[in-house]
């Protein structure tokens, strides 16, 4: 049994989860909580409401209002969850490294900064602490299956890739960047359009023009959070177009073959859709945690490719600052 200490209370840690008896767990304490091999020993939140409910609703022994609160030896647990707002992130690394875990699951972005994160991420590979990120759509069924068979070519050359999203280029952006990754492989820049600052005062929403290393196009664009939230993205391919919808609840399949209005053409057909397996995701990390500490299993999604998607993010936003000092210039006098 693994007994693993989750840092903060809120709503990824087990509050998305508080009314979901029966259901596909969505938080930490919730795919934790299920899994035979382990147990949530300890939580640490300052809010000693919030933190005496979630150890009620979770069955959790031990709470503190900070980790040095709990007073715990090095290798008193297992796995550390760092499921607290992302400014706090850096010192929960540092107080999680401290205490030697095998393995720390941290939510994203790790840290504000990629240089920030880059640190975090050497630190805990050099204190033989694996870290896994909380990219969730790349332990989700569906997705890890459309990536392999983007790989095999199975629907033929991707020949372009449109996404939007909102909430920070960070925040949210940072996610489509990652399955992106998963997808298509790195990413450049070519171009970032306007921010736009729809709910993070620091972190903007911004579109952007990227591309593959096959120079494959990729189209970020952007909606606005303070209508609805919206995360999705069409994959073309050679023979089909692939549509994830409601942030993957959904997908949806158009599959080319011959006109039946114009002789001698392809075309799209008017496709199905499925239900998508984004809630197998958390019990997807779980499990592909525990294979990790059993049997040295990869990681899913760790600490370097949270980085690489993390630092795409950040060439956005400095393209994005490029482009609007040079045409704030542009009208001056030589």
């Amino acid at each position: 049994m693994f007994d693993v200490l989750l840092i903060g209370c809120g709503n990824i840690a087990g509050g998305f989860d508080a009314a979901r008896e029966g259901l596909p767990p969505l938080t930490h304490a919730g795919a934790f909580g299920e899994h035979p091999d382990f147990r949530v020993a300890a939580c640490v939140d300052p809010d000693a409401a919030r933190r005496e409910a979630f150890q009620a609703r979770w069955n959790v022994a031990e709470g503190a209002d900070s980790v040095a609160a709990l007073d715990a030896a090095p290798g008193r647990f297992d796995v550390i969850g760092i499921c607290s707002p992302t400014a706090f992130h850096a010192g929960h690394l540092e107080a999680a490294i401290a205490l030697r875990p095998r393995l720390i699951f941290c939510e994203k972005p790790v840290t504000p900064a990629a240089a920030e994160t880059a640190h975090w991420v050497r630190a805990a590979a050099e204190a033989g602490v694996l870290l896994a990120v909380n990219h969730t759509r790349r332990w989700a069924p569906d997705v890890v299956r459309l990536a392999a068979e983007l790989r095999a070519g199975t629907h033929g050359a991707i020949r372009s890739i449109s996404a939007v999203y909102n909430k920070g280029v960070l925040n949210n952006g940072a996610h489509m960047i990652d399955l992106l990754h998963l997808l298509a492989g790195e990413l450049r820049v070519v171009h970032a359009g306007a921010p736009v600052a729809d709910f993070w005062p620091d972190d903007p929403t911004i579109p952007a023009m990227l591309e593959t290393a096959d120079g494959v196009p990729v189209q970020l664009s952007t909606a606005d959070a303070r209508d609805y939230a919206l995360f999705e993205l069409s994959v073309v391919t050679e023979h089909a177009v692939i549509a994830m919808e409601e942030g993957g609840l959904a997908w949806r399949i158009r599959r080319a073959g011959a006109s039946g209005a114009f002789a001698g053409y392809r075309a799209l057909d008017a496709g199905e859709r499925v239900t998508g397996e984004y809630f197998e995701a958390m019990r997807g990390a779980v499990a592909n945690i525990a294979a990790a500490l059993h049997h040295g299993a990869p990681l899913a999604s760790d600490g370097a490719s949270a980085l690489a998607a993390q630092r795409v993010c950040e060439a956005i936003r400095g393209a994005a600052s490029a482009a609007s000092h040079s045409q704030t210039g542009a009208g001056k006098p030589a």
